[in-house]
């Protein structure tokens, strides 16, 4: 059954591809993600239903639209694609726990457990969701619209609740909170002290990931906060090697900020736990 979820999951997450695609172009531009229909930009045809399938549309039609034959960018395939893959690989990472989950305060029940999963699942494939459309806003025009940043704290808030209330354990909800807060306070610091090397989005983003990466636990939060600067410091580092950047370039840092978390998300407890081995300090 779980194998038929994870593929399951990556179906609709192409499914979902194809959406955030209209939100990666369509929010930058002050722009209604649900009207007016999607539509060729050379000629300005509506895209048809049977157009508009995911990565294999793009394939039957080479690339090209239906009617002016003007060439499609291969940028919304490989997101769609990309955003099935992602969304497979969440899937398969929550859903592999699901006979471990804890379900202390309300008794032993694998149809309880399975409906925690689930709710665990949906919040994190939200984040998934997030993280797509911010990271190509981010690399596309420097910015990370509070459209998109700003109501995914309500909409964690209560996903990551609901799934700690449903496997009896509210403590994750605290984790959550303090995560949220000091991964924005740590940015907001950064900000303030280095206005030109931080940006207000930013920081707005980095309550979010706190959030999840709280919730997950403190070698989560540790390794997914600190492992931003590293990814990114690394990039900057290679790009002035490469003379492709010098110091007063503007780099985009939400990309890193999420891939950060994410590594944080799917093995934050195993570094933390080995790096504490390393120094001597493992319990």
């Amino acid at each position: 059954m779980v194998s038929l979820l994870v593929a399951g999951t990556g179906l609709l997450g192409s499914l979902i591809g194809s959406f955030l695609n209209v939100v990666i172009f369509r929010v930058p531009a002050g722009r209604s993600i649900v009207s007016p229909e999607s539509a060729c930009g050379g000629c300005g045809a509506r895209i048809r239903p049977w157009d508009n399938v995911p990565v294999f549309s793009w394939l039957a039609l080479r690339g090209r639209c239906r009617d002016c034959k003007v060439h499609i960018s291969a940028r919304y395939p490989l997101v769609e694609l990309g955003t099935a893959v992602f969304f497979a690989g969440v899937a398969a990472w929550v859903l592999s726990g699901v006979s471990t989950i804890s379900i202390t305060g309300f008794g032993s029940t694998t149809g309880l457990a399975m409906a925690a999963a689930l709710v665990t699942l949906v919040a994190f494939l939200y984040l998934a969701g997030v993280s797509i459309s911010l990271a190509m806003i981010d690399l596309d025009t420097h910015t990370l619209p509070n459209r998109i940043v700003l109501p995914a704290y309500p909409v964690a808030t209560v996903l990551l609740g609901a799934a700690a209330m449903m496997t009896g354990e509210p403590g994750r909800i605290l984790g959550a909170l303090v995560g949220g807060a000091a991964l924005f306070g740590v940015y907001l610091l950064l900000a303030l002290a280095y206005p030109a090397g931080m940006g207000l989005g930013d920081v707005k983003l980095a309550g979010v990931l706190g959030l999840y990466l709280g919730w997950l636990g403190w070698g989560e939060l540790a390794v997914g906060g600190f492992a931003a600067f590293l990814l990114g410091g690394f990039f900057a580092l290679v790009l002035v090697i490469a003379r492709k950047a010098n110091r007063k370039s503007g780099i985009p840092f939400g990309p890193w900020m999420l891939a950060g978390a994410w590594l944080g998300i799917f093995y934050g407890e195993q570094i933390a736990n080995g790096y504490l081995s390393l120094i001597g300090l493992a319990s």
